[in-house]
């Protein structure tokens, strides 16, 4: 029987990773979502790096669509290294890391903190020094992760933001929808892809896409194709990337396209048609496509919490990719668990 990773082992999990936040992290996930209706922020500014920063765009598209309300990344060195302070009072500030060890990220929701922002610290360790330096902390109760490539924190992670998104805003069919989740998530994992591996296998270079929330995922692809297959992958927007990066399409150029069942997805699908009928080969996680692939997907009950699945279902390929390019997915060349930068 050939040897399972550790990543593999951990893709596995992730349904009972989302039931086990979803019991357990109520209280903090209250705490929290009462703070931000408490303060009422103008703005909303997110700090993290790699996976957590997909997290984090994830949630912005979210936040605004959803609650009006702008939500940006801050350049982490603007405190880090260059000692500076950003004017936050009023606001509130989402940091995310799973270790919860970055410097970076730490000075940043320290200087949060002390100018009076509520802060929020999202990590998988409730006793580092980033929760202790935030107002709230919303634990997400993944358990240990071996793997180098981050798969079943992420999930929680965005479950987490979408979670406080329903609670803040007290969204109950969007709450009812969080609630399915552990269901869907093990159709998810089991949804074969294989098609799309295929096809990757022998190229050097793909694009991933999405719009909208979705886009996170297409990052999050992107990263993962690059880490642990040790590919060049790419992500755009569906809206920007026919303005020029189109141009290196070339015959049997992969192209993975994510689309949710939400207002975005027949324009995702049109570029993804548009990119095929150039000899791209495109897949889409979308049946509105006439030209591309459709992948297989197991959908969720809301619109918002449809690129969860999507992004479980591309791990459970990724990692199947990777394993037959030879390479181990649990250690990266180059890579190490966590990256502490200043």
């Amino acid at each position: 029987m050939p040897h399972q990773t550790h990543m593999r082992r951990e893709i596995l999990e992730i349904p009972d990773v989302v039931e086990t936040l979803l019991t357990q992290g109520k209280p903090g996930m209250e705490a929290a979502a009462g703070a931000l209706a408490a303060c009422d922020p103008r703005f909303i500014v997110s700090v993290a790096r790699g996976s957590s920063d997909h997290a984090a765009t994830y949630f912005k598209y979210i936040c605004e669509m959803e609650a009006g309300i702008p939500v940006a990344s801050v350049g982490l060195s603007v405190t880090s290294i260059y000692g500076r302070k950003l004017s936050l009072q009023g606001a509130a500030c989402l940091a995310v890391s799973q270790s919860g060890k970055s410097p970076d990220i730490l000075r940043m929701a320290e200087m949060a903190t002390a100018g009076g922002a509520v802060s929020l610290a999202l990590t998988n360790h409730p006793e580092s020094a980033l929760a202790k330096a935030s107002t709230h902390t919303l634990q997400l109760h993944a358990g240990l992760e071996q793997s180098v490539a981050a798969t079943k924190t992420f999930v929680s992670s965005i479950v987490s933001l979408v979670w406080l998104l329903a609670e803040w805003r007290q969204d109950r069919a969007l709450r009812a929808a969080i609630h399915d989740l552990p269901e869907v998530l093990s159709q998810a994992v089991t949804k074969d892809w294989s098609a799309l591996g295929a096809q990757i296998a022998s190229r050097p270079s793909l694009y991933c896409l999405g719009r909208g929330p979705a886009s996170a995922i297409a990052d999050e692809a992107a990263l993962k194709f690059k880490e642990t297959c040790q590919l060049h992958a790419e992500s755009f927007s569906s809206a920007e990337v026919l303005h020029g990066p189109v141009s290196i399409v070339d015959r049997g150029f992969p192209v993975l396209a994510f689309a949710a069942v939400d207002a975005a997805e027949q324009s995702v699908a049109d570029v993804a048609d548009a990119m095929a009928a150039k000899g791209a080969a495109v897949f889409v996680t979308s049946d509105k496509a006439g030209q591309a692939t459709a992948l297989p997907c197991a959908r969720t009950a809301h619109p918002l919490t449809d690129p969860v699945s999507l992004v479980v279902s591309f791990y459970a390929m990724v990692e199947q990719l990777a394993v037959a390019r030879g390479i181990n997915p649990d250690a990266p060349r180059h890579l190490k668990k966590v990256t502490e930068t200043l």
